[in-house]
């Protein structure tokens, strides 16, 4: 499936969603940003999905916000609304962000609302090409898809101030040494190492995985005592699943359980 900037295709369990604007290096406009948060809301509906992977057609994730479209849409102070059914994929708003895990392959220019994906996103791959940077105090402004809250969180202070206030590029190298991204390896290679780690989660049973993320997300935001005076609630519904009991058998059997999201 397609809308002419965006690809969206099932492996398995897994949605892999492309930005395909090759011919522009994958240059973020606001018909992507519609089509990427339709695609974002599909993935959390549908129970056949556990897991989506983000990444851009051709050699490059995205150079970031087409910036000519973007300038009067962001001058009014706020993200453009979306239709019913869409998830922001920025993940402004913590009570309405995707459910489930995303993974980012990210190589080539991966600049401003690149990083911020991934700064949104849960595990992020990089080839060992990609070059990164947020870049909008050299066009007048100020990144606004939430690397100034997130980046620090990822890493640390002066890191995160150095890449935000500067607005220097990075290497792919140095976003791993940072722990921006979690594996470094060949391009050619970025978007099947994602795979794999997304086929590995969407082997897992569904409604952990989202307890999971839940409660890393929650102590992220609200503090760790936050979290932890929660978490034996988010446990119960877990422990009396389908799932569970699925578990339970495959191990009293010795073999892989097949989980079912229920």
């Amino acid at each position: 499936m397609t809308n002419h900037k965006i690809t969206t295709e099932r492996r398995g369990h897994v949605l892999l969603i492309g930005f395909d604007r090759a011919d522009k290096r994958n240059a973020f406009d606001v018909d992507m940003y519609l089509a990427l948060a339709a695609a974002y809301g599909a993935l959390d509906r549908d129970p056949e999905l556990r897991c989506g992977l983000l990444f851009g057609h051709g050699e490059h994730f995205t150079a970031g916000l087409d910036l000519l479209q973007w300038a009067p849409v962001l001058a009014r102070g706020e993200w453009i609304a979306l239709p019913e059914g869409c998830i922001e994929p920025f993940g402004l708003d913590e009570s309405k962000r995707l459910r489930k895990p995303m993974v980012v392959a990210a190589r080539g220019v991966s600049f401003t609302v690149a990083v911020e994906l991934m700064l949104a996103a849960d595990i992020r791959i990089a080839g060992s090409d990609a070059r990164f940077g947020q870049l909008e105090v050299q066009r007048g402004f100020f990144p606004c898809g939430g690397a100034t809250v997130r980046l620090a969180q990822e890493v640390g202070w002066g890191n995160a101030m150095r890449i935000l206030l500067s607005g220097e590029e990075f290497s792919a190298a140095e976003a791993f040494r940072l722990g921006l991204v979690q594996a470094l390896v060949p391009p050619e290679q970025t978007l099947s190492a994602a795979l794999a780690i997304a086929e590995r989660i969407a082997m897992q049973a569904p409604l952990g995985v989202q307890a999971a993320l839940a409660s890393a997300r929650h102590a992220r935001v609200a503090g760790d005592a936050a979290e932890l005076a929660v978490l034996f609630s988010r446990l119960g519904p877990v422990l009396e699943s389908a799932d569970m009991a699925e578990a339970l058998r495959a191990f009293a059997e010795r073999r892989t359980p097949l989980f079912k999201g229920r």
